[in-house]
C-alpha cells in the first residue's frame, strides 16, 4: 500500500455544552409529560372499562392521578352508563398537561439555547505512507 493520504478533522463548537443541556432538559419534560399523560390515559380506560375500583392497582391508580386531575373534576359532566365513566374532564387535563409541557419546552428552548456559534475545524493530513519491507530472508 503507497501513496495514500489520512485526513483526521477536528470540530470544536462553542457552547456545545449549553445545547446538550438545554436538550437534556427538554428531554426530561417530554419524559415527565409522557409518565403524566400515561396514568391518566390509563385512569380513562380504567373508568371505561369498569375496572374495579378496590384492586390494589386500579386504587393506586386513582390516587396518584387524583393530584392532577382534581383541577379539571368539575369542569364538565361525566357520562355513566352501567358502571362505564367516560372522563372527559381526565381528557381535557391531558390535553392542558400536553400544552403546558409544550410551552415549558419552548420557554427552555428560547431561554437557554445558543445558536451553533463559529466552528474551529483542525485538520492533519498524513501523506505517502510506505510499507517497510522485510530484511532479506525474514518472510
Amino acid at each position: 500500500m503507497t501513496g495514500y493520504q489520512e485526513v483526521r478533522t477536528t470540530e470544536l463548537e462553542k457552547g456545545s455544552e449549553q445545547c446538550t443541556t438545554t436538550l437534556k432538559v427538554t428531554q426530561i419534560i417530554w419524559l415527565l409529560l409522557g409518565i403524566l399523560e400515561a396514568v391518566i390515559a390509563l385512569r380513562v380506560i380504567f373508568k371505561l372499562i369498569a375496572v374495579n375500583a378496590a384492586n390494589p392497582f386500579a386504587a393506586l391508580l386513582y390516587s396518584v392521578s387524583n393530584f392532577f386531575v382534581a383541577p379539571f373534576a368539575s369542569l364538565v359532566g361525566t357520562p355513566i352508563a352501567g358502571g362505564m365513566v367516560l372522563e372527559i374532564s381526565s381528557i381535557i387535563a391531558m390535553i392542558v398537561y400536553l400544552l403546558i409541557a409544550w410551552a415549558l419546552a419552548r420557554i427552555v428552548y428560547v431561554l437557554f439555547y445558543r445558536p451553533r456559534g463559529p466552528v474551529s475545524v483542525r485538520q492533519t493530513t498524513v501523506a505517502d505512507h510506505t510499507l517497510q519491507q522485510a530484511p532479506l530472508g525474514f518472510r
